[in-house]
């Protein structure tokens, strides 16, 4: 079950089947450590996509963005992450950046992102929404298992137990 205590370092040893992601990436949210079954958008610069998937109620997952590894624009910001809370999910990854830094840490959230940038995004609704992705060497699939914590993010086909 997502909610319970993990450390993604025991996960990987006593699974080595996961794969971590090698992208570097900073926690920016209220929760330190988060995971669930994956849901993902690809867009790069445009945030619509994200606010749609977003608006959706659904408990304990995780949305992964990959926004292409931009820093240009920010795709995740303070009304985002509290339409995501809202919702349930237990947290939100970004291949990309976020705004509204000093906003987003008392939210009930786990959001890890490569960065920060205050310009927000574009709203034209340009993606893809719930298809495999791609960064860190790791491929992001709808439905597997996503964990995060201060030493990183790993990925496994079905949820872990430690």
């Amino acid at each position: 079950m997502a909610s319970r205590s993990f450390k993604t370092a025991d996960l990987m040893d006593a699974h080595p089947a996961s794969r971590s992601c090698a992208t570097q990436l900073r926690s920016f949210g209220g929760r330190a450590s988060f995971a669930g079954p994956i849901r993902t958008v690809r867009c790069l610069d445009d945030n619509a996509l994200i606010r749609r998937t977003l608006e959706q109620a659904s408990p304990g997952t995780v949305l992964v963005v990959d926004g292409g590894g931009s820093l240009d624009r920010a795709l995740v910001g303070d009304n985002l992450a509290g339409i995501a809370a809202q919702n349930g999910w237990a947290g939100i990854l970004v291949n990309g950046a976020v705004r509204d830094v000093e906003t987003l840490r008392p939210i009930d959230l786990g959001l890890f992102a490569l960065g920060t940038n205050p310009h927000r995004s574009n709203h034209a609704g340009v993606g893809e929404v719930d298809v495999p992705v791609a960064f860190g060497g790791v491929q992001f699939t709808p439905g597997a298992w996503l964990y995060a914590d201060a030493d990183g993010v790993i990925v496994s086909a079905t949820e872990l137990r430690s």
